[in-house]
């Protein structure tokens, strides 16, 4: 069963012209269900014009704030963005799901560790999250930070990473990096390239000594700096990545046709969630598990629907199914049998799902 509970707004403040911040007003009895881990999200639902419109926005407070803050930024068309932008205002009620995700890794206060960080615009607040929690923690580990944004003025929450700086003096370098302003230094004008990856390996970044790297942004972006960064010799799995919205490529589009060409026409599921089973059979009119189900009345928990948030995964316990396409599971989370069930095309007569995971 999907858990969503009424929360309040606490306040909504602009942190620029097309980015909100929202504090919401956790009850105290609710604050252990809350808690959460640095760089991990909160599902939101709200009826816009009679619609159901879920989204998925990452904390960018730390866990030891003891605060729940989200920054919403402005989408051209975006139903959400522009509910949050113009029209919510403290004392507004939105329901929430419990923060998921799996973009952290642990704290360890007694290890010195050098981290680096690459965010572009929204991209900044799980990374924001992270960056104030692991300071604050480990006191002898250091972050170099790597921000893309259009302009000066469009850099979310500047303040208070400026105050990051000042706090944790020698422990935080931040590079800004902007597309529409000229800056003096060539190496901080324009997108992240391969060519500017390859530059900072080169003279700025040691990977021998990076032990975790963060890369929140557009799919584009985190590949060239991941496949940069593997280049230069850091390792695999200390590459830590996010997608804040995608774009589906050509390959990616020939995937999902794949796939659909596989499904089994009329396979009878069963969902487990909260320990209770939910039986369907798949519609021709839907070709993934979770439009199936919700078709049918099972009530599961889902965000964006497009393969980037991963509230909506399951474990497939009996049959089989094909991915269209994957954007936040991991190799070996996918080697356990997880799925994503917005993504999830049944390929055999019978598929049984586990949500409890």
């Amino acid at each position: 069963m999907t858990d969503f509970y009424p929360i309040s707004v606490a306040e909504v403040q602009k942190e620029t012209k097309d980015c909100t911040a929202i504090t919401f007003d956790i009850p105290e009895e609710l604050r252990e269900r809350f808690m959460f881990k640095q760089g991990q999200h909160l599902t939101l639902k709200a009826s816009i014009n009679g619609d159901d419109v879920r989204r998925s926005y990452s904390l960018c407070s730390s866990p030891l704030e003891n605060k729940w803050q989200v920054a919403v930024k402005r989408i051209h068309g975006g139903i959400f963005s522009n509910y949050a932008n113009d029209t919510l205002k403290a004392g507004d009620v939105l329901e929430l799901m419990p923060p998921v995700g799996n973009f952290f890794v642990e704290v360890e206060p007694s290890i010195a560790k050098n981290y680096v960080v690459f965010a572009a615009g929204s991209g900044i607040t799980p990374v924001l999250s992270i960056i104030k929690t692991h300071l604050a923690s480990e006191p002898n580990s250091t972050f170099k930070l790597f921000y893309l944004n259009r302009n000066a003025k469009s850099i979310i929450f500047k303040e208070e990473i400026e105050a990051l700086r000042n706090t944790y003096f020698g422990r935080l370098e931040i590079f800004y990096f902007l597309t529409k302003e000229q800056r003096d230094i060539p190496l901080l004008n324009g997108r992240f390239t391969a060519e500017k990856i390859q530059e900072l390996t080169d003279k700025v970044l040691d990977v021998t000594n990076i032990h975790e790297c963060f890369v929140c942004g557009p799919e584009e972006m985190i590949f060239i700096i991941r496949d940069g960064l593997e280049k230069a010799g850091l390792s695999k799995d200390r590459i830590h990545y996010e997608l804040f919205f995608s774009g589906a490529t050509e390959e990616d589009k020939k995937r999902a046709a794949q796939a659909v060409e596989h499904k089994f026409e009329g396979t009878k599921v069963t969902i487990i969630d909260g320990g209770k089973e939910f039986h369907f059979a798949m519609d021709d009119d839907y070709d993934n598990i979770l439009d199936g189900a919700l078709a049918a009345g099972a009530d599961l928990p889902f965000a964006c629907k497009g393969g980037v948030c991963s509230t909506c995964k399951c474990k497939v316990v009996e049959g089989a199914v094909e991915m269209k396409i994957n954007y936040a599971l991991e190799e070996d989370e996918v080697a356990k049998g997880l799925v994503l069930s917005c993504q999830a095309v049944p390929t055999t007569e019978e598929v049984v799902v586990d949500f409890d995971v």
